[in-house]
């Protein structure tokens, strides 16, 4: 796979059947599913990822849902899971995930200063002790699978129950994800080389 070069083509719109719809009904809801199958000219612009992981429906639709609960109705501070999010990411080194979710941590507070930082950039900012423990058991979820005792204790100090156990998917997942990106080689959508990210090595051999 050269870099650049998707393994899977994502499926254009006019290639979308009946199972593609139902997996968008249950991903997004039938109004949402409705505008990204429309074909009008002020329809959204179609994400890679999302035209990519409809090769499989039955599988694109229970995730899309899921996933759905962690961007849309989340029991933590988007600007925390952003952090948690650009670390798994940059870790990773997923390019597609990496800038799709600088765009969305600037949104929700995050610097581009912080951006930098979690890129290992520039001098470095003042996390909170919330913050510093969020992304400390990030490192050790990538690296043992396994928060460490004294990481557990500060998060436990500033999150509650659901809040624990939404951390440790949000890493979960977004380190799938990050597998999945990087093993396709999913180019980056239209606009996305505009996004002020620190640039990443591409993830080739």
């Amino acid at each position: 796979m050269s870099a650049g070069t998707p393994r899977v083509a994502p499926i254009p719109r006019e290639g979308w059947d009946d199972d593609v719809r139902a997996a968008l009904v249950a991903g997004f809801g039938p109004d949402a599913a409705e505008r990204l199958c429309s074909d009008d000219p002020d329809a959204p612009p179609l994400a890679n990822v999302l035209a990519t992981l409809v090769h499989h429906p039955a599988l694109a639709g229970p995730w899309l849902a899921y996933n759905s609960v962690l961007l849309g109705s989340p029991t933590l501070d988007p600007r925390l899971r952003e952090l948690m999010v650009l670390r798994v990411a940059w870790r990773s080194r997923s390019r597609y995930e990496w800038v799709q979710h600088v765009k969305l941590a600037l949104r929700v507070g995050v610097s581009i200063e912080e951006v930098d930082t979690i890129a290992g950039r520039g001098d470095g900012v003042a996390w909170s002790p919330l913050e510093a423990a969020a992304l400390a058991a990030t490192d050790e979820l990538l690296a043992g699978h396994r928060v460490l005792d004294a990481t557990w204790a500060v998060l436990a100090a500033h999150l509650d129950e659901r809040q624990l156990v939404e951390l440790l998917f949000v890493v979960g997942t977004y380190s799938c994800l990050a597998m999945v990106f990087n093993s396709l080689g999913i180019e980056l959508d239209p606009g996305l080389d505009d996004v002020p990210a620190p640039a990443m090595p591409d993830v080739t051999g």
